[in-house]
């Protein structure tokens, strides 16, 4: 498996990833992604701003995630707890895996290939976000190390699960 930057060629099987997460969310009766986001823009603009990295098997896409080193604006504020660090951070978002690659760890691994690349950036803090009915995530961040900090509330207003792993 390689963990690597993605391309724009990469786009479209990207975006069928995210349709895929997007119909499994709402399957789960989890209503997150299920108003147009992520768009096809905004995958296109991680992609631009070298956020974007897929884990492949032999050249097939199985998951992806955009990354992002020390800027996440909504975690500056954090309610009902606190955050384990102040340190720099890395940060993931848009985490999918092709649908027919579940069950096989994939998520498990992008985790364990961010945090090695963190610490090639002598970064010690990961943190996260979910939405509060996304079990299946929360399941796999804790399974990961991940801890529960508190609360944070997205640009538009929502609230999200805030989770942090010292690496």
């Amino acid at each position: 498996m390689q963990f690597r930057k993605a391309k724009i060629e990469d786009l479209p099987v990207m975006m069928g990833i995210i349709e895929e997460a997007q119909a499994s969310l709402k399957a789960l009766g989890i209503n997150q992604w299920q108003n147009g986001y992520p768009s096809k823009e905004v995958i296109e603009n991680d992609i631009n701003n070298h956020n974007a990295y897929v884990l492949t098997d032999n050249n097939t896409i199985t998951g992806m995630a955009t990354v992002i080193f020390n800027n996440e604006p909504t975690y500056d504020v954090i309610y009902n707890g606190k955050w384990l660090s102040i340190n720099d951070f890395v940060v993931v978002h848009r985490l999918a895996v092709s649908e027919k690659e579940k069950k096989k760890g994939i998520a498990s691994k992008i985790i364990g290939e961010v945090s090695r690349l963190a610490k090639t950036k002598n970064i010690s803090s990961f943190k996260i976000d979910t939405h509060e009915g996304n079990y299946p995530m929360q399941r796999m961040l804790m399974k990961n190390g991940f801890v529960k900090c508190g609360t944070i509330i997205l640009k538009d207003g929502n609230p999200r699960i805030a989770l942090e792993k010292l690496i």
